[in-house]
């Protein structure tokens, strides 16, 4: 993809692109709000309110990760074929009926049908239409905008959770859920339709059609299945983010026993806090950077939060574990786009992040249920974390391996 021209400054405020940016971010906030962080409170709060086993809802979320994952390598094609703003539009619309369904369910069937729109809701306003609309409006200020964009992310996880749980406190989970979609509809829509658009100058292929040259779609994802390069981009972080989404799904249930539910939430607000933290610092600093290593030593500091966090009871220590594990997670979703624009290059990137997304989501999608089927089988999380500890030191090591130089994807 290209900027429309090359005279544009993008450090100056007035550009368009930030506006995009803060659209994004407000795509980001409610879509891991609700979508990731906000899993962790259904899980307690279901459990609670209907009886359901832990599995069960772990299972739920297990589904949507997964349905995501087969629905996001289409994204490419769906932005051409509908349009970016009709897909976002859809997108919020999917994740608002989600979030009603989970406030007035009755019955274990609505949990899945509420995941599975939950699902729709990624693929409109998920990490790739997020990284693909950006790509196209930035090209030196690149690095700062995914960052500032996925802040929004973690921006979720520290509002949202910790609403949704004092909301639910005083007013019930079904109130609380349904106040906050309402806010969601309010804020988001106008900005959506207002700022969410192309560059004037990028031509119909590359908002998300298809492909290098103008050759389709397919053709690029069968070449970046047998670049071994493109794998060492992709699985390290599947394995990563199973470990990681594993943990933020149940880190509520985790904590709360110890350290009680408002506290698990400041758990939740701190993490979040150093997540906002460690992804401006790497806007900051981007270009500097060899995004591998960086990648590398974010896993390592993970699995050892995680050693340490199960060794302690101490409320001071784990809280500051969750500090450290926070720095990284954000950068988890914001180093793959890095490491593709640099090494598979522009013409393949919204092929190569549909299907390294789709790839790492399928894989981490079974985080939420090993995590829950580990902790049913041996009553407590202690070899369940250990797992986790383990698989963030693999993929610190995978990530390091370079097959090649410079990958092409097409």
């Amino acid at each position: 993809m290209k900027i429309a021209a090359e005279s544009i400054d993008e450090s100056s405020p007035h550009y368009r692109g930030w506006r995009v940016v803060l659209a994004c971010f407000l795509m980001a906030f409610f879509m891991f709000g609700f979508g990731l962080y906000g899993q962790g409170v259904y899980l307690s709060e279901l459990q609670r309110a209907h009886g359901w086993p832990g599995t069960l809802v772990s299972a739920a979320s297990t589904f949507s990760f997964l349905l995501t994952s087969v629905l996001v390598i289409f994204t490419d094609d769906l932005l051409a074929r509908v349009g970016l703003r009709s897909l976002i539009l859809g997108g919020l619309s999917a994740l608002g009926a989600s979030t009603i369904l989970l406030a007035l369910m009755a019955a274990p069937w609505q949990l899945y049908l509420a995941y599975a729109l939950m699902s729709l809701g990624w693929t409109g306003m998920g990490t790739v239409v997020i990284a693909t609309v950006l790509n196209s409006w930035f090209e030196r200020r690149r690095g700062l905008a995914l960052s500032l964009a996925f802040n929004g992310a973690t921006c979720g996880g520290i509002v949202l959770v910790p609403v949704l749980l004092t909301l639910t406190g005083s007013i019930g989970f079904r109130s609380a859920m349904l106040a906050a979609t309402t806010a969601m509809v309010v804020l988001l829509l106008p900005v959506i339709v207002a700022f969410v658009g192309w560059p004037a100058d990028v031509s119909q292929p590359s908002r998300g059609g298809g492909s290098a040259g103008g050759r389709p779609a397919a053709h690029s994802r069968k070449a970046l299945l047998g670049n071994p390069a493109f794998w060492t981009m992709v699985l390290p972080f599947a394995i990563a983010l199973l470990a990681q989404m594993g943990f933020i799904v149940h880190q509520v249930t985790f904590l709360e026993p110890i350290i009680g539910r408002s506290a698990a939430g400041f758990a939740v607000t701190i993490m979040a806090t150093m997540a906002v933290v460690g992804r401006l610092s790497l806007g900051l600093f981007v270009d500097r950077l060899d995004p591998r290593l960086a990648s590398s030593a974010s896993m390592t500091s993970q699995a050892a939060a995680l050693f340490v966090l199960l060794q302690s009871t101490s409320p001071t220590v784990l809280l500051v574990c969750c500090a450290v594990y926070g720095f990284s997670i954000g950068n988890m979703i914001t180093f793959p786009p890095l490491i593709i624009q640099r090494e598979i290059g522009r013409d393949a990137f919204a092929a190569a992040m549909g299907l390294g997304t789709s790839i790492s989501g399928i894989v981490s999608a079974f985080g939420p249920g090993i995590i829950g089927l580990a902790r049913s089988l041996t009553g407590n999380y202690t070899m369940a974390f250990a797992l986790c500890v383990v698989l963030d030191l693999v993929a610190a090591g995978i990530v390091l391996w370079r097959p090649g130089a410079s990958a092409e994807g097409s």
